[in-house]
C-alpha cells in the first residue's frame, strides 16, 4: 500500500524559509516520478515542482529560483525546501507521485507533473505566509 505523508507546513512570515517533508512508503521509487503541489482556496490545485527518477527537477514559474525540491532516496522522503516566502504562497502543499507517464510528461515539457497523470497524493500540509 503506498503512502504519502507530509510533514513540515506551518505559519510563517513572509520573506521567512520552510522546508517540507514527504515521507515515502510502498513505492518503487526509482519507476516513478514524484512532485509537490498546492491549492488555494477557492483554486485550482496547481503543480509547483517535480522531480524524476534520474533526479531531474522542475519548477513552476511562479515559485522558479525560490524553491528547491529533492529527494533522499535512501530515507524515501521527498523535501521542498521554500525560500523567501510571499502571501500568495499560502496554500495546502500536498505531495505526489506518478507513473512512467508522469515521468515522460516533466522530461518532454520541463515543467511540474500534471495533477491527471498523477498516481498516488498526501493528505496535505498546510502553509501560511503573513505579511
Amino acid at each position: 500500500q503506498v503512502q504519502l505523508v507530509e510533514s513540515g507546513g506551518g505559519p510563517v512570515r513572509a520573506g521567512a524559509s520552510l522546508k517540507l517533508f514527504c515521507a515515502v512508503s510502498g513505492l518503487t521509487e526509482s519507476a516513478y516520478c514524484m512532485g509537490w503541489f498546492r491549492q488555494a482556496p477557492g483554486m485550482e490545485r496547481e503543480g509547483v515542482a517535480g522531480i524524476g527518477s534520474d533526479g531531474n527537477t522542475t519548477y513552476g514559474d511562479s515559485v522558479k529560483g525560490r524553491f528547491t525540491i529533492s529527494k533522499d532516496n535512501a530515507k524515501n522522503t521527498l523535501y521542498l525546501r521554500m525560500t523567501s516566502l510571499k502571501p500568495e504562497d499560502t496554500a495546502q502543499y500536498y505531495c505526489a507521485a506518478g507513473g512512467l507517464s508522469c515521468l515522460a510528461y516533466i522530461r518532454a515539457l520541463g515543467v511540474p507533473p500534471s495533477a491527471r497523470l498523477v498516481d498516488y497524493w498526501g493528505k496535505g500540509a498546510l502553509v501560511t505566509v503573513s505579511s
